[in-house]
This record gives structure tokens, sequence and C-alpha cells, in this order.
């Protein structure tokens, strides 16, 4: 019997439809200081997941679960933010000065909203984006999610552990920020080996009595 090698192939999904989706929130995902070739300078990035509970696909096992979708955002409220105005339009209100100074992402984890997705073409593919996020309509039954909520803060201990989890195509966007080339030189520095001086090798009168 012939051993035949061949190229994995990828799995490939239809892209998630166009329109409004009922959306739950499962990542918050620190991203780390990246670099943009077309700003010439680098900022801390962020990516937020949501699964979509009425897009599902099918497992290797059978199971069918919910589609996920991710978007990235500049780790900034600045008033022209893209994730201030996300976060403002999804809570329906705009965030108070006390906010301003620092809100924490972690609250948005296992939050329902709606959220409008286009599709875009590049290379001959079609692309599911999300143009806009909004909350859910008063009495609107919120989606408990499905999968397991995913907090990655880089600067928290054991951080470089929890990437594991993550899809390789995050994990490499990860690898290949300043933070995580920071975090892996900081983490190798403090692996010293010990170094035990031989008496052998120490002239006559530093040798211990």
């Amino acid at each position: 019997m012939a051993i035949i090698a061949k190229a994995e192939m990828e799995s490939k999904f239809e892209p998630i439809s166009e329109g409004v989706h009922t959306a739950v929130c499962v990542g918050v995902i620190d991203l780390g200081l990246q670099y943009s070739e077309k700003y010439e300078k680098s900022s801390d990035k962020i990516m937020l997941q949501w699964e979509l509970p009425n897009e599902t696909y099918v497992t290797s096992d059978g199971e069918e679960k919910p589609r996920i979708l991710s978007k990235e955002y500049t780790l900034s409220l600045g008033e022209k933010s893209n994730l201030r105005k996300d976060l403002q339009a999804w809570r329906g209100k705009a965030f108070t000065e006390e906010e301003l100074k620092g809100f924490d992402l972690k609250n948005i984890l296992g939050k329902a909203c709606q959220i409008q997705i286009i599709h875009t073409e590049r290379n001959g593919n079609t692309y599911a984006n999300i143009a806009s996020i909004m909350g859910l309509p008063k009495g609107m039954a919120v989606p408990k999610p499905v999968n397991g909520l995913i907090y990655i803060d880089l600067t928290e201990d054991n951080a470089l552990n929890l990437i594991d989890v993550l899809p390789s195509w995050i994990q490499d966007k990860i690898k290949s920020s300043e933070t995580y080339t920071v975090l892996k030189a900081s983490e190798n520095l403090s692996v010293t080996p010990e170094f035990t001086p031989v008496d052998d090798d120490l002239p006559e009168f530093l040798k211990e009595a």
C-alpha cells in the first residue's frame, strides 16, 4: 500500500449572509502592539469575537455549532475611534467622562447585540464584514453563548500560555506583535540556569578555607 503525502486542504465555508444578525460576544483578545505599514506607526490592537446563533456549521465530530465572526480595533476610546463608535451604538448611549477614563472590555463578554453584515470582494473571494453594531430591540430574548468565553490580556501573568486555545491565524497575529517579542524575551531572561563555580578553577587565595 502506497504512503501518499498531500497538502492539507483548508475547509471552505460560505460567507455569512448579508443583513442583520443576532450575535453574542464570546471573545475579547489582546493582539498586542502591532505595526501598521500604512500609517508607519504601532498601536495597541484588540479583537472582538461574536457567535451567531442563527448561522451554524457542522464540526468534524458532527456537532452543529454557531459560526464566529471577528473584528479588529485599535484599543482606544478616542472621539473618532471605531471601538468607541461601535460600543456606544451597542449600548445605545454615549460614554460618560468617567467611563472614558477606562472601560473594562470584560464587561461585554457574554452580552448580546445585533450586527449588520455586508460582503466585500477581494482577490476573487467574498468576505463577510461587520459594518455596524446595534443593541437588541426591547423585549427580544437574549441568547446564551454556546462557545466558551475567551478573555486574553497580554499584561496578565501566564497570558502567553492562554493563546494556545486560539486558532493558529490569531496566534500568528499575536506572535507578530512587539508586545509578544518583549514578553518572550522577558520570559527567557527569567529562566537563568544555575551556575556553580568549581573550586579547582579558582586561584588559591580565592578558595574558601
